[in-house]
């Protein structure tokens, strides 16, 4: 359980900061999924912040499931 918490916990984070660095810079355009949804349109910098912090929680997560 703990290497899945940590792989999804560090997808999230690479999504939220390619996304952040696609919208400041236009790089990372072919592998961040943020711009793609048409729900988040006007929204992608907003989202990719949560997906940045939702990814530090589940790795934080991931820690205190392995000291068990």
């Amino acid at each position: 359980m703990r290497k899945f918490l940590e792989a999804a916990g560090f997808l999230l984070l690479v999504q939220g900061i390619g996304g952040l660095v696609h919208e400041w810079t236009g790089w990372f355009g072919l592998w961040t999924v943020v711009h793609r949804p048409d729900a988040l349109q006007g929204h992608e910098v907003f989202a990719s912040i949560v997906l940045a912090v939702a990814g530090v929680a589940v790795l934080v997560a991931s820690e205190r499931v392995g000291q068990k």
